[in-house]
């Protein structure tokens, strides 16, 4: 079975210009301007199969979106090759376009002024899709994200949760196979965020949809995803399971301990020099190679009364990638 989606040394570069400060750099950024050339993407590949999900992550700015832009057709590369579905996304065909998706957090297809029923009609005649599927699917969508009573409102009175819902209401009316979600929970309270999560999963479980995710929160990550692909500067620092990216570069642990009494501060800096004591608690972090025998030694020296070692989590450890507290050569590309 062939991948879904494909990325081969995929490129972007943006021509922009700069211009100077005051009138004068005005008057000369029209006349003869300051060009200069942007690196979005630089050498992107990946290949994703038919119905995984996975997560693509990066820091603002490192060609998440454009990335997706590409793949879904919007975007022509500078270079490099793509294919999804068998397309190559930017030629824009008509038989790829009614199998895929976008959804952009920041952006919306949806008109602004209609019910989303009339956009959902619309869309229905785009994609020529038969009223008995439609009107079944539309029921369908409806009745999972509890929109019944929402979708005769215009638009710009739902609230923000509630228009995310109908966004992916007509993303996934024609049932597409390939499905971009860029920041879909974007700017949404926890318990939006938590039902679009669930949703989004269910839709993957049940339809076998290849979905591609990129998302700030990392709860999103977590719960939806078991493969990661991280960009950084336009480039992929890393590709593989999460699982892998959280045991590898979460090198450290966190000691959490509660005592049964109030302890000298001393005591306890004499074991761990870098703990930090609050009253009858305390923490540190210290290296997985040193936990055991470091707890060992809190637990036989203090009068310990509970003890927690945790992990870090995955947003402690991708920001320790992206600050440059793990090699970018030892990150196991691909991996």
């Amino acid at each position: 079975m062939s991948a879904a989606i494909e990325a081969h040394n995929l490129e972007k570069t943006y021509v922009t210009t700069k211009r100077g400060a005051g009138l004068g750099g005005a008057v000369k950024s029209i006349f003869k301007p300051d060009r200069i050339q942007v690196k979005a993407v630089q050498g992107v590949s990946f290949s994703i199969e038919p119905g995984e999900l996975v997560g693509f992550l990066g820091p603002n700015g490192a060609g998440k979106t454009t990335t997706l832009k590409m793949l879904s057709g919007i975007l022509i590369p500078s270079g490099g090759e793509a294919r999804v579905l068998g397309y190559k996304p930017f030629d824009r065909n008509y038989d790829m376009l009614k199998r895929i998706s976008l959804v952009m957090g920041n952006k919306q297809q949806l008109w602004w002024d209609l019910p989303a029923r009339d956009s959902y009609a619309v869309l229905k005649e785009l994609y020529e899709i038969p009223q008995a599927l439609y009107k079944q699917r539309l029921d369908e969508l409806l009745e999972i994200l509890e929109l019944k009573d929402k979708v005769d409102i215009q638009v710009r009175r739902l609230s923000l949760g509630e228009r995310m819902k109908c966004e992916l209401v007509a993303a996934l009316l024609h049932r597409p196979e390939v499905l971009f979600l860029d920041e879909p929970t974007l700017g949404l309270d926890v318990v939006s965020q938590k039902r679009i999560r669930e949703f989004l999963r269910g839709i993957h479980q049940e339809e076998g949809t290849t979905m591609i995710l990129t998302s700030h929160y990392m709860q999103d990550v977590s719960e939806l995803c078991d493969r990661v692909i991280i960009i950084d500067k336009g480039i992929v620092v890393f590709d593989g399971d999460l699982s892998v990216l959280a045991s590898r570069f979460g090198d450290s642990r966190l000691i959490k301990l509660q005592f049964c009494e109030e302890i000298d501060e001393a005591d306890l800096l004499r074991i761990a020099p870098s703990a930090k004591l609050d009253g009858v608690c305390a923490s540190l972090e210290v290296s997985q190679e040193e936990t055991a025998t470091l707890a060992a030694a809190l637990l036989s020296q203090l009068p310990v009364a509970d003890i927690s070692i945790e992990e870090p989590d995955l947003e402690e450890v991708i920001r320790r990638l992206f600050t440059g507290h793990v090699p970018r050569e030892t990150t196991g590309l691909n991996s």
